[in-house]
């Protein structure tokens, strides 16, 4: 598939995204949007793809958010229409079943942080940082996604004041989950993907999904839930599927009874 503002490499079971507008501070506009949307998309139904890390061109920016200039040339139909899309895929970003790492190597602004914080985890460097600037334009975003990472109260202050949140305040808080140098920010997310790729696909899937429906349960509801579905719809691996190099090399025949 070949598409002209993202591009796509791979690295064993790791696919590598990088958003391609380092021009315009890789902004996300919805010819982005849509090829990103359809990349993951595609990627779902990959057996070959075991987690994905999304990146941004360039030295200076993961993304600045939607593309204002786009959005200004749109009457007010088209901008709805755009903003329900742009709703869509990222609700999709986050319910994917597949892993999706964000690698935050320059400015995360904006619809950036709302693409970013629907991810499963971000891993940062020393330019990373961080707006959620939504506030500034009497607007609203990330507030169902960027508690989920740094708990209310943190929260509740970044989306209140829009204000810039460096590499390592977002480290300290939660919102990245490793800071490393810039030069060591691919391999070190690649490093991280591959040991969750390496995994039963369906193992990591089960433990999303479970992850989501956990939301706001009371805490027995979540344990109960857990127990059911590994004995239901969730259920495993047998001991001999689930344990086979184990057995192999302790030798031991399966009991008889």
């Amino acid at each position: 598939m070949s598409y002209e503002t993202i591009s796509i490499d791979q690295v064993q079971r790791v696919a590598i995204v990088t958003l391609k507008r380092p021009e315009v501070l890789n902004a996300l506009n919805l010819q982005l949007v849509r090829e990103l949307d359809e990349a993951i998309i595609n990627m779902v139904g990959d057996e070959d793809v075991g987690a994905i890390v999304i990146t941004g061109a360039g030295e200076r920016a993961f993304s600045a958010g939607a593309d204002i200039h786009e959005n200004r040339e749109k009457s007010q139909e088209e901008r709805d229409a755009g903003a329900a899309e742009r709703a869509e895929y990222t609700w999709r970003m986050a319910s994917c079943p597949k892993p999706i790492i964000g690698a935050v190597n320059g400015l995360c602004y904006g619809g950036g942080t709302v693409m970013a914080t629907s991810m499963d985890f971000l891993i940062g460097c020393d330019k990373s940082s961080f707006r959620f600037l939504a506030v500034n334009y009497g607007q609203m975003n990330a507030t169902w996604s960027l508690p989920n990472l740094i708990g209310w109260p943190r929260a509740k202050e970044l989306l209140y004041s829009g204000r810039e949140v460096f590499a390592e305040e977002a480290y300290r808080i939660g919102l990245l989950n490793h800071l490393v140098p810039n030069d060591q920010l691919i391999d070190k997310a690649v490093e991280v993907a591959s040991g969750i790729a390496k995994n039963r696909a369906e193992g990591v899937a089960n433990i999303k999904q479970m992850l989501f429906e956990h939301t706001g349960q009371p805490m027995e509801d979540q344990f109960w839930n857990e127990v059911n579905s590994r004995q239901g719809r969730f259920r495993g691996l047998t001991v001999e599927e689930g344990f086979r190099d184990f057995l192999d090399r302790k030798g031991r025949k399966p009991a008889v009874s």
